[in-house]
């Protein structure tokens, strides 16, 4: 009797055990593409409104990354040291197990030369700022790694604005929105003591936190007056985004010569979290170690600003 209860037990929970291991088995892409599936036909079956996360999340398109001259250019850029096409995936790795080959193997500072006393540059490829939805998207951004480390709100305050920021200014793409301003080409953040009367910004100074008048200004050029840059590109792969995985570049380079003069290369393995997607790239692992380093960091490393530009207001 115990033994023909056992086997009425086991084959009630047949099910679930196999669905069970087919669910721990199933890689990140292979969960995500089911979980799309069956929201879209909940949306459909259901005929949800148009701005439920079941109906938005399935309706979303991956990133393309030739969509904009910016992102054709840099992808165009050839770096001294370019990813193999070969990432040495083999089917027997885990997430984790690869995630680790590519940060040995791949990920890392490459920086082949610094330039002293610059005082401002172009960011050529500002990076918009990602939804909660493409946070939780596989494939919606182009380089989950860089928006997670990168500059993609205020780029005036981390690059112009004294204390955190150490330029005279910066200047990135401008898209004009209004056909009678189509001469300018560029936005060009600048230090001004009037542009802001009695507004002030909160940073570190030694280690303790202060207020300081905020100065960054900002202007619509025709001209760009720099002469050194940087911009960004994801890496795509057939099984990095499968696994959970996503890498992306940060190329540093002189606009003038085309001279490549420092590359990131990151990845960020999406966190394990239990949201819909069971996507997270804002919980995400990175590497390399020092992968928590913010992008402007790194850019003032090898374009050392000009130090004249901060004495001039004390900082």
């Amino acid at each position: 009797m115990k033994r023909q209860l056992l086997s009425v037990l086991l084959v009630g929970l047949l099910p679930g055990l196999l669905s069970a291991c087919v669910s721990f088995a199933a890689t990140p892409g292979e969960r995500f593409q089911k979980v799309m599936k069956e929201m879209a036909e909940l949306c459909q079956s259901k005929k949800l409104i148009a701005t439920d996360s079941r109906c938005i999340l399935p309706k979303m398109q991956p990133a393309d990354p030739l969509a904009t001259e910016e992102g054709r250019f840099a992808h165009s850029i050839k770096i001294p040291n370019p990813v193999p096409a070969d990432s040495g995936y083999k089917s027997d790795m885990t997430p984790e197990q690869y995630f680790d080959h590519l940060c040995k193997t791949e990920a890392g500072e490459f920086i082949y030369k610094t330039v002293e006393n610059v005082e401002g540059l172009y960011m050529m490829r500002p990076r918009p700022t990602a939804t909660d939805y493409e946070l939780e998207h596989l494939y919606a951004l182009e380089d989950p790694y860089g928006q997670v480390l990168g500059v993609s709100q205020g780029p005036g305050d981390y690059y112009v604005q004294p204390a955190i920021g150490k330029y005279q200014f910066l200047e990135e793409p401008f898209h004009q929105e209004n056909q009678n301003s189509k001469n300018n080409r560029y936005r060009r953040y600048y230090r001004d003591p009037l542009a802001h009367p009695g507004k002030d910004f909160q940073t570190a100074i030694d280690g303790k936190f202060v207020r300081v008048p905020y100065l960054v200004a900002q202007q619509e050029v025709e001209v760009l007056q720099s002469r050194y840059g940087y911009t960004w590109r994801g890496i795509t792969r057939s099984h990095d985004r499968q696994y959970g995985i996503a890498g992306g570049e940060l190329i540093v380079l002189d606009l003038k010569t085309k001279e490549i003069l420092a590359v990131r290369r990151g990845f960020i393995k999406s966190g394990n979290v239990r949201n819909i997607t069971a996507i997270s790239w804002l919980n995400g692992q990175v590497c390399p170690s020092s992968g928590d380093k913010r992008e402007h960091l790194l850019v003032k490393e090898v374009l050392k600003p000009n130090p004249a530009v901060n004495k001039q207001e004390g900082k």
